[in-house]
């Protein structure tokens, strides 16, 4: 994966998508089978054996499903079918979990489970359904997500898409998705996951992403399994079959401006999304930082680096994440509000997350307690720690002592993944953490082109300037790998 120019180009492309908002997902039958649902096969198996056909050599299900409304009078049974299958309990799969995650806002999808949406509303995301072609005429406000249920939902069977009547209305019943989905093809990058290209209403989404496109092309993006010579019992000759016809397909699909993504295996499509998120939330920068004391620096110079280490962050498009530390978070603060409001992206809502910690309790939990959940709440969306200063004076004895809070911090932040950042040169409890990152250094960081912009963080004859800039290459650095 890591070495795969098409992946590498896809990473760089979708997570920029993401962070501009302009990313989409299209999910299939494939995402919703690892849960437990069935993929259209299944489905209709005993469907095809009401008609005495065998579902294994049927390659037109949705006349299948015809069929059977033709010899039955109706599609009650297809209906209940949907019902029974489709509210069943299944198990949440890791690529749910992590799609529902990403701060992505459009998720079209040919599955009429509810496991897209219900994952969504799992993350505390307001979700607006538009199931029935009614639904598209009204918004859900403040919804975080709207989710495009094109062929129906489970809730709905008999307005579920499933038939050839279906197939050959759709444009008449539901042209409001086509609509919709016109508008998300040409100004969303899309992510097709889940689909075999062996799906029987495969060829009915092309067909209209084909037509609804038109010149006003735009890449998307899909993942497809590699043929391997082992899932055919290794028979040279189906395999040699299989390996053609997939790559007619991949070629295929270039017209409709979708680039394969190959995968040996299926859990890579997991690793792949959830390099995604780590890419995506590397744009959060959390600031831990504390002082009673600031040694040779001084406090007025602390102050001056502190704030204009922040104003950097932002000018640098970054997110800064902050607990509001001892001595100088105030700084950390007013440096990002000076630079954001001087700048035309002022959506300080967005850009500067700051969590003073509570000092007074009375509830079941103690502060420290409090203060823990607290900081493993604030650091689950970040991807990357600075650290600066640390330490705190002891009440009773005077006496300088490291900043617990920072360590714990840290510890927090790189059992999450995000890389740590400790600007050494500040010293105190920074030094201690930026020396144990430069003892494991792959495994905090693991870039070993960065070990030399890391060393320099620790030389305390650089400047607060020369600091920050180091600090900045660092992130930018970060962000493309």
């Amino acid at each position: 994966m890591k070495n795969d120019p098409s992946i590498r180009e896809f990473l760089r492309t979708y997570v920029k998508a993401i962070q501009d908002s302009n990313a989409a997902i299209f999910a299939g039958a494939g995402l919703s089978r690892p849960a437990g649902y069935v993929d259209w096969k299944e489905l209709l198996r005993e469907v095809a054996e009401d008609l005495q056909l065998d579902i294994d050599l049927e390659a037109d299900l949705i006349a299948l499903a015809q069929y059977h409304v033709n010899e039955f009078n109706g599609r009650g049974k297809i209906n209940q079918i949907l019902i029974d299958e489709f509210t069943k309990s299944v198990t949440i799969t890791d690529n749910h979990k992590i799609l529902s995650k990403l701060p992505i806002g459009t998720y079209w999808t040919t599955n009429y489970d509810q496991l897209i949406e219900s994952n969504l509303e799992a993350v505390s995301k307001k979700v607006d359904k538009k199931i029935a072609p009614e639904n598209l005429s009204y918004s859900v406000p403040g919804s975080d997500a709207i989710v495009y249920k094109m062929h129906g939902d489970s809730t709905l069977p008999h307005e579920a898409v499933l038939t050839k009547d279906d197939y050959e209305g759709y444009d008449l019943k539901r042209q409001l998705f086509s609509t919709a989905l016109r508008g998300d093809l040409v100004s969303k990058t899309f992510l097709f996951i889940g689909f075999s290209f062996d799906d029987p209403n495969l060829s009915q989404i092309l067909s209209k992403i084909r037509i609804l496109l038109n010149e006003n092309t735009r890449t998307h993006y899909c993942f497809m399994k590699k043929v391997n010579i082992n899932d055919y019992e290794n028979n040279e000759e189906e395999f040699r079959y299989a390996e053609i016809k997939q790559n007619l397909k991949i070629k295929d699909l270039k017209r409709y401006s979708i680039k394969v993504l190959l995968v040996d295996d299926y859990p890579e499509i997991t690793d792949i999304l959830q390099h995604i998120t780590s890419l995506v939330i590397r744009k959060n920068i959390f600031v831990s930082g504390s002082a009673s004391n600031y040694g040779e620096w001084g406090e007025q110079k602390s102050f001056e680096f502190s704030t204009s280490l922040s104003k950097a962050l932002i000018k640098n498009n970054n997110n800064i994440v902050s607990g509001f530390g001892l001595g100088i978070g105030s700084c950390i603060i007013s440096g990002a509000l000076e630079e954001l409001y001087s700048s035309q992206n002022n959506k300080v809502e967005e850009r500067l997350k700051c969590r003073p910690f509570p000092q007074i309790t009375r509830g079941q939990l103690s502060r420290s307690e409090l203060w823990t959940k607290y900081r493993k709440e604030m650091l689950s969306n970040v991807g990357i720690a600075v650290f600066i200063f640390g330490n705190k004076i002891d009440n009773e004895t005077n006496k300088i002592l490291d900043a617990n809070g920072m360590i714990e911090e840290f510890n927090i932040s790189t059992e999450n993944g995000a890389i740590p950042i400790p600007v050494g040169a500040t010293g105190f409890t920074t030094k201690v953490l930026w020396q144990k990152v430069m003892d494991d250094f792959d495994n905090y960081v693991g870039i070993e082109g960065l070990k030399p912009l890391y060393t320099d963080l620790g030389d305390e004859s650089k400047t607060p300037n020369e600091l920050i800039e180091t600090v900045v290459k660092i992130i930018n650095q970060l962000v493309k790998h």
